[in-house]
């Protein structure tokens, strides 16, 4: 089955340009522009919004994170070994599945755990969640870069020369380090806090979150280890936003706009038989 590639930035550009943004400066027609002194305030850039937090508040990964697993360890030896075992997803629902997983753009992005939630995520009916998921993109796809740029981890496709989910990204993504998966580290810190938006569906929403990580295993992106540490990048940066009086106000606002759409009886705005079908098959 012939899949439609998404359009979006690439990670390590995404991240170059919200880099720009929190450390001083902002990207006006392809120029760098001096930035305003509140990055809260900072206009939409590239589809980015500016994050909840200041690059000091952001967690260490590279104080966090043990080094990634060497070649020769065991640790490597069971990389390779869930590398391998996804190899069989191809052309498969979890493939697509995967494929949509990698993409990081909204509004695409706001609909991941739409099925989970069992309601629909976006600019139209639920505007606080949705921005909260903007805003807090832009800090959890920041926070793994001191560990991403020190280790500079060759990624699986690297290496084994398997396909990838956007073999025309690869160029872009073999200058991007692996370790740790920053795909994996939104997607579990957005399971974080939608469990506390809608608690009785946290079952639901954290095992997406989890194949939300595997995604980047089948695409053949990351190593199984990058995405194990990618969660508590995760993780970690969602205690840092609990921090933040903006991030709370919008959690409880986006509780309550959410109970209130679902009053409404909205369906979800994925086709929740499909996603069903891809993560019935679980990659290792």
């Amino acid at each position: 089955m012939k899949t439609k590639k998404p359009t979006f930035l690439n990670t390590a550009l995404a991240c170059g340009i919200l880099l720009c943004l929190l450390s001083g400066c902002a990207i006006t027609n392809g120029a760098i522009a001096p930035a305003q002194k509140n990055v809260a305030n900072l206009p939409e850039h590239f589809g980015f919004l500016a994050g909840y937090l200041e690059r000091k508040d952001y967690p260490d990964s590279l104080a966090l994170l043990p080094a990634p697993p060497s070649p020769g360890s065991a640790a490597f030896a069971l990389d390779e070994d869930v590398a391998r075992r996804t190899f069989a997803l191809r052309g498969t629902a979890r493939f697509t599945l995967a494929l949509s997983d990698f993409d990081l753009s909204f509004p695409h992005a706001a609909g991941t755990f739409s099925c989970a939630l069992n309601a629909p995520v976006t600019e139209q009916d639920t505007p606080r969640l949705y921005r909260l998921l903007r805003r807090s993109l832009t800090d959890v796809a920041l926070s793994p870069h001191a560990a991403k740029d020190h280790y500079n981890r060759q990624r699986p496709f690297t290496m084994n020369k398997e396909p990838i989910c956007a073999p025309e990204k690869k160029a872009e993504l073999e200058k991007d380090g692996s370790y740790p998966s920053g795909h994996t580290a939104i997607g579990w810190a957005w399971a974080l806090i939608l469990t506390e938006i809608s608690p009785y569906q946290a079952d639901a929403i954290l095992a997406r979150g989890r194949a939300y990580g595997e995604s980047r295993n089948v695409c053949n992106h990351h190593w199984y280890s990058d995405v194990e540490w990618g969660r508590l990048i995760g993780a970690a940066t969602v205690a840092r936003l609990h921090a933040n009086p903006a991030f709370r106000a919008d959690l409880e606002a986006a509780r309550a706009e959410l109970a209130a759409v679902r009053g409404k009886g909205i369906n979800p705005i994925r086709d929740c038989s499909v996603e069903a079908a891809g993560l019935a098959l679980r990659p290792y």
